[in-house]
């Protein structure tokens, strides 16, 4: 029997028909691994990886603060001048050990199965009482003494000592490796979900086109074997079809446009600036830190500086030229948006993408310009053998004064960080509704829908031959 004889008009149907509903199934199984991966890479991302990143770092800044205010708290001393910032100080220490307890409690929750997690949230949930512990026998210590503002007593002092070298070697490093882990999730999950998407895409693509093919050359070999002008059904399942395939094809670049949104533009700011403003806490921490301990002034010094440079970093710049530097720095970024320095807020500068986070971002850049100024200040005083007048300018709350100055800093990468929060949110949110339960049920009753107009549009033709 010839293949001509053998492909006879019924069993050409069929075999179009068995191929067109095949098709139809693979499109509708490709859709839905593809979208489905999307979904859950971004869930990855925008509920899992990145909210615990953003709370390490927010870990890293309530430890940072900590020791701030207990170097505060020493600096002080008994001298009456300062009752009530006393009281405000520490206040504000107790508030940051809330904040940090709750934030380690989080990450211990978030930690998982991931074995770096688990051991860095150990270590910090073993150092921490230690640390505790060390701080109140510092201020213990220093209440007994009565010690004027800059002169802690020197079994205070020891106290203090080992407390902060616990909470830089130790609780710091510890809660930084919680949130390098889970950017490392983010970055893995986000390189791999892109390659998906695009392979998916092109998947998608191609069962789709092919899934068209077939329904058009079977709509034509009923035409052509049957003398009919159009099978309605399958003209409704070929449209259908490419209504299909062009919403799943724009799902897939909609899904791949908010995951770049949610991590490249908006996540990897909120990131940058967190780490940013915990850095920031513990630079304000080594300027009490300089003034409290003369031994170890230089040494604190030296990490102001470090520390400095990782918010805006200023090649070459040393602790005397640093403000002249960023002055130079904030003054050519204002004549032309370049950007001509490196560091978290560098950039942040270069990864502007939302509407207000420019802005936001500039009175960052203003605020620690102010604040390097007022430290500067605090520098000359302390050389000038004014000691009081420099620990009042270190802890001194109003306009022109160190603490107010940072808090401005402070509330400025707040802001920022907001803006880019809400965004990633956004995007996420944005990929959870167009993939949630309502797509794919929808998707499979227009399957359904599909498989059931082939038939009806086949049925007909085929009992004729009964």
């Amino acid at each position: 029997m010839s293949g001509r004889a053998h492909w006879t008009t019924p069993r050409l149907v069929r075999g179009l028909t068995a191929l067109s509903l095949a098709a139809l199934v693979g499109l509708g199984a490709t859709a839905a691994g593809v979208l489905a991966g999307a979904r859950d890479g971004t869930d990855t991302i925008g509920h899992g990886a990145a909210p615990q990143a953003t709370r390490a770092a927010d870990l890293y800044f309530a430890l940072s603060d900590m020791d701030a205010q207990a170097a505060n708290l020493l600096l002080i001393g008994a001298d009456p001048d300062y009752t009530a910032l006393h009281k405000t100080t520490l206040d504000t220490y107790e508030q940051r050990r809330a904040q940090a307890d709750d934030d380690l409690q989080r990450a211990a929750q978030a930690a998982g199965d991931d074995p770096g997690s688990q051991r860095a949230v150990q270590r910090v949930l073993g150092e921490l009482g230690s640390y505790e512990a060390l701080v109140a026998r510092a201020q213990l210590l220093e209440d007994q003494a009565r010690a004027p503002a800059g002169r802690p007593s020197e079994e205070a002092l020891a106290a203090y000592r080992q407390a902060t070298d616990l909470l830089r070697q130790q609780l710091l490093p510890a809660a930084d490796q919680v949130t390098a882990a889970n950017e490392a999730v983010v970055d893995r999950v986000y390189r791999q979900q892109r390659s998906d998407l695009s392979g998916g895409w092109w998947e998608l693509a191609v069962v789709g086109l092919f899934a068209l093919a077939v329904l058009l050359v079977l709509q034509r070999t009923l035409t052509v074997r049957y003398h009919r002008v159009v099978n309605p059904a399958l003209a409704a399942v070929t449209l259908l079809t490419g209504i299909v395939l062009a919403v799943g094809l724009h799902l897939v670049s909609t899904a791949d446009d908010n995951l770049v949104t949610a991590k490249s533009n908006a996540y990897d700011s909120v990131i940058a600036l967190s780490r940013a403003r915990a850095v920031a806490f513990d630079m304000n921490a080594d300027e009490s830190r300089y003034l409290t301990d003369p031994v170890l002034a230089v040494t604190y010094e030296r990490t102001f500086l470090e520390k400095s440079q990782a918010i805006v970093h200023l090649g070459g710049a040393t602790i005397t030229d640093y403000g002249g530097r960023l002055e130079g720095a904030v003054t050519e970024y204002g004549a032309n948006h370049t950007v001509p320095f490196g560091g978290y807020l560098g950039t942040e500068l270069n990864n502007i993408t939302f509407a207000g986070e420019r802005d936001a971002a500039e009175r960052v850049l203003t605020a620690f310009r102010s604040y390097q100024q007022v430290d500067h200040k605090i520098r000359v005083l302390h050389d000038a053998g004014r000691l009081k007048d420099a620990v009042t300018l270190n802890t001194g709350l109003s306009k022109g004064q160190s603490n107010y100055e940072f808090d401005q800093l402070s509330k400025a990468m707040g802001d920022t960080i907001d803006v880019n929060a809400h965004a990633m949110d956004a995007a996420v949110a944005d990929t959870d509704d167009a993939l949630d339960g309502t797509t794919a049920t929808l998707a499979a009753a227009v399957l359904a829908a599909a498989l059931a107009l082939v038939a009806v549009g086949v049925r007909p033709r085929l009992r004729e031959y009964r």
